[in-house]
């Protein structure tokens, strides 16, 4: 669905490390401290960090749910499979009319 609107993982990993290293550079040539400097970074870094947990349990979520629901359709599939197969072998030993 995210393809049909033109919406890629790709883009949206090559947008988030172009706002990383603009913050970055941004935060590197500002004329502060060494010290501020640093303690800006930290913080950027410690706000990264809790964005990308919360980020990795959304997804998680979502595959989740996307590999129960294909996991689902493969049993049914397999059991459908299995059903056709008994019926077949049924119909060549003679035991089921065709």
């Amino acid at each position: 669905m995210c393809e049909e609107k033109g919406f890629n993982g790709t883009a949206l990993v090559a947008f988030l490390a172009g706002g990383l290293i603009g913050a970055g550079i941004a935060l590197l040539t500002a004329p502060v401290s060494g010290r501020e400097a640093r303690e800006k970074i930290s913080d950027l870094a410690e706000d990264l960090k809790d964005k990308a947990t919360g980020w990795t349990g959304e997804v998680k979520a979502k595959v989740g749910g996307l590999l129960e629901r294909e996991s689902s359709a493969v049993k049914e599939a397999y059991e459908a499979g299995r059903e056709a197969m008994v019926r077949e072998r049924a119909k060549f030993e003679g035991n089921l009319p065709e």
